[in-house]
Parts: structure tokens; C-alpha cells; sequence
């Protein structure tokens, strides 16, 4: 079976390095393009999704640093965001899926939904968006991230990427990993500490979080490995909207 490409290099942390945001990462084939549905909204068949986010449930190698989401990501980028919105219809009901500024929402895994063949809706015109899985790196609540576990999460992340065939990872590596924050936000910040020397703290830029997401523009605290290579800490002022780890 050929994998299907994964897209996105975020990283996450969970509390006590558990999985923060509840998805499970699959197989991550390249975003789909959703289909018309009356003219006035997008649908993807929730079975094509489950099949899609479970291959990161089946992958088997280190996966502690490491989180997935199923994304709905701009293909038209005359669109907007807001009031985006995507539901998950059976006979069941519907069931409205958070979406958080980056368009990830947590996957509802479940076998009814599959049975029933289900549908995944967003409330916008067709061919104005594309969806699929997407690993990204789980954030701490305590905002302290051992340096050393930075690095790990980065090469679980590119491990998993060459697994899954995702992009053009060839010859390229881990170079670090960047702290995004929503540009008005007043308590974004990172700093870097080693032992017990004051805190030196982590420049700044703004543009977008995710390879691919030009136009979407973030405050990025970068953390390069190469720039910081003693053994140490990066202090986050708050919790970031994402991590994304810088493969190049």
C-alpha cells in the first residue's frame, strides 16, 4: 500500500509529555479538496478522514513529542476564516468540530460515524478549502521545554514525515523549531536558560506558522539548534497557538 503524503512540521507537547490536542495523526494524505454540496457548502466523506488520521495511530516508532489534527486549510485565499465552520453529520445528528486559529480541530474517532458513512461539511462555497491530517508538536502547560526534548521532537517529526512519504525530505534535517502567537498577542514570548543564568530571550519575526500557509501572518519565536547548542530550557511567557519544527 503506497503511504499518503503527510503535511505540516509542527511539533507539540502535552502535559507531562502525554498527546495535548485528541487526534490521532494518521496516514496524512495530501489535503483533499472538499466537494460541492448544493451548491453552497464543501463535504468530505468521513470515511476518506478516518482512513487518512489513522495511519499516525499505527505508527510505531516514537511518537511521545508528537500530535495530529485534521486541518481545513485556504485553497482560495480571497476567503476568510471567520465563522469557519465544520460539522460532523450522521444519523446520529451533527456535531460541530472546534476549529482553533489554525483550522485543527480534535478528530472524533468512531465507528458509527464510519458504518453510516458520514459526512464532513464546511459552511463555505465549494473549492475554497482543503482538508487532511496534520502532525504538528504538543505544547506543555507549564511552558518549559528541556532543550534536549525540543531536538527529540524534531527528529520525530521528520522521522515520521519520511515514513509517510510527506514532501521533500531528502537531505534535509532538524535545524529547530518555532513558537507561534497570534500577532496581538500582548504575552507571547520564549527565552532560553541555562542552568542558573538569567533567561536571554528569543528574537522575534512575524509570517506564517506552517510551510504553505502564505498570507496567514503569526508571531514566530524560532529556537535554532545551532544558535543555542548548550543543554537548557526554552521559557514560554504563555502557550502557544502551535510549534513547528524547522526542517530544511
Amino acid at each position: 500500500m503506497r503511504r499518503a503524503s503527510v503535511r505540516g512540521s509542527g511539533f507539540a507537547w502535552a502535559p507531562a509529555l502525554a498527546s495535548a490536542l485528541p487526534l490521532a495523526l494518521a496516514l496524512a494524505c495530501a489535503p483533499a479538496a472538499a466537494q460541492a454540496r448544493d451548491g453552497d457548502s464543501d463535504w468530505l466523506s468521513y470515511r476518506d478522514a478516518y482512513r487518512q488520521m489513522i495511519w499516525f495511530e499505527k505508527y510505531g516508532k516514537p511518537k511521545q513529542f508528537l500530535q495530529n489534527h485534521y486541518r481545513i486549510r485556504l485553497r482560495d485565499r480571497s476567503a476568510s476564516t471567520e465563522g469557519l465552520r465544520l460539522t460532523l453529520s450522521s444519523k446520529a445528528g451533527q456535531q460541530h468540530l472546534a476549529l482553533d486559529a489554525l483550522g485543527r480541530a480534535v478528530f472524533p474517532f468512531s465507528k458509527a460515524a464510519f458504518d453510516d458513512n458520514a459526512e464532513l461539511t464546511v459552511n463555505r462555497k465549494a473549492g475554497q478549502y482543503s482538508a487532511g491530517s496534520w502532525v504538528s508538536i504538543v505544547s506543555r502547560q507549564d511552558g518549559v521545554y528541556d532543550s534536549a526534548d525540543l531536538r527529540s521532537a524534531c527528529d520525530q517529526l521528520l522521522a515520521f514525515l519520511r515514513y509517510s512519504n510527506a514532501g521533500d525530505t531528502g537531505g534535509k534535517r532538524c535545524t529547530g523549531v518555532q513558537f507561534a502567537y497570534a500577532r496581538s498577542d500582548t504575552d507571547a514570548g520564549a527565552s532560553f536558560r541555562k542552568g542558573d543564568q538569567a533567561p536571554q530571550p528569543l528574537g522575534f519575526k512575524e509570517g506564517p506558522v506552517f510551510i504553505g500557509d502564505e498570507g496567514a501572518s503569526f508571531r514566530l519565536y524560532a529556537f535554532r539548534f545551532a544558535l543555542w547548542p548548550d543543554p537548557g530550557q526554552v521559557i514560554t511567557r504563555s502557550i502557544p497557538l502551535a510549534i513547528a519544527a524547522l526542517i530544511e
